[in-house]
């Protein structure tokens, strides 16, 4: 039973820090920024890929520190990504994370995470996010890309007039809530 609770977090409220230069490090980092361009990232590691470096290029809010990782480096982050080849310095991270109390994702170590970065489908407005537990990121990215295939990209276009309708609605948020529910159900008639 998948007994996750999903957020939608404002990356730039946070402090994040990804721990690994290499392909984990680059693909967390990626996903991150795909998603949140303006997520306050600091990236550390002893050795800091090219392709971090290009993803990086001319960000202000993220930074880029070449060195090993040490304990202190968790202090004033809100969030932590061990992505590391080396199990025991991922839980090294962990650890100093654990102690903090700053929630961790160690990656593809589901036993010590606290939050999975699932797949993602954005449509403008419209963000979908999609978990299997942590057990197969493989669905989810399928699942993702038939998202990407159905939502019609003027998707955004309905949720801006739903927006403006919503305004102009006078009553209690339970009567506004019946009143889009009757406009937005015929979107499931089949």
């Amino acid at each position: 039973m998948n007994t996750l609770y999903p957020i939608f977090l404002k990356t730039e409220n946070f402090h994040i820090l990804i721990v690994g230069g290499g392909f984990v490090g680059t693909e967390k980092l990626s996903f991150i920024l795909k998603n949140s361009p303006n997520a306050n990232i600091t990236v550390v590691a002893k050795e800091i890929s090219q392709e971090i470096r290009s993803i990086v290029d001319g960000r202000q809010s993220t930074v880029l520190i070449e060195k090993a990782f040490e304990a202190t480096d968790v202090e004033n982050k809100q969030l932590i990504i061990a992505a590391t080849a080396d199990r025991a310095l991922n839980e090294s991270i962990y650890h100093a994370a654990k102690a903090k109390n700053i929630l961790i994702n160690v990656a593809d170590t589901p036993e010590l995470c606290d939050f999975y970065l699932g797949s993602i489908v954005t449509k403008g407005d419209l963000k979908i996010a999609i978990s299997t537990n942590g057990k197969s990121p493989t669905l989810s990215k399928r699942i993702r890309e038939f998202f990407e295939d159905i939502l019609p990209e003027n998707i955004d276009d309905l949720i801006v007039n739903l927006n403006d309708y919503r305004k102009t609605l006078k009553g209690n948020f339970e009567e506004k809530v019946n009143k889009l529910n009757e406009i937005t159900a015929s979107f499931l008639k089949k």
